[in-house]
């Protein structure tokens, strides 16, 4: 009487290379789409900032100052603002918003702000800054400080 083994399935050190193996490619992978996925709202915001200062030179463009501004939420807007806070504020001034009372108008600050520590804030304003800061503490309404880039 002959018995027949068949052996089906894995050993336990096949079993422990594989898991090796998928663990070093997700320590590879994990971040490497975390920073592209950081990368790709910090682009958004900075196409809402962009966006939001093509409406402030129409709005001036209509009523000579940037007095009682307040920008048309588009889809791209919206989306920036799902992981960034946008403020607008005057230029001059920079305690009111262009819609409050007393406020000049001359000119314009557009701040785009993240609670991600990893992820850039973005200032522009109507004399010409454009930067980003990863440090939220450096970044002000009047400059970008130490460690900017521009953009």
């Amino acid at each position: 009487m002959k018995i027949l083994f068949s052996n089906k399935g894995f050993t336990l050190i096949e079993l422990m290379i594989v898991i090796v193996m998928m663990s070093i490619l997700l320590m590879i992978a994990i971040p490497s789409y975390q920073h592209f996925i950081r990368k790709s709202w910090a682009s958004k915001a900075e196409q809402a900032v962009m966006d939001i200062a093509l409406q402030l030179d129409r709005h001036k463009a209509r009523n000579f100052n940037y007095q009682g501004f307040n920008y048309t939420e588009n889809e791209i807007i919206q989306v920036a603002k799902q992981k960034y806070d946008l403020s607008i504020v005057d230029g001059d001034d920079v305690s009111k918003k262009l819609t409050d009372q007393g406020v000049i108008g001359r000119n314009w600050v557009i701040k785009a702000s993240t609670d991600d520590v990893r992820n850039y804030k973005f200032l522009m304003t109507s004399t010409g800054i454009k930067c980003k800061n990863l440090d939220a503490t450096e970044l002000s309404f009047s400059n970008c400080g130490a460690g900017s880039e521009s953009w």
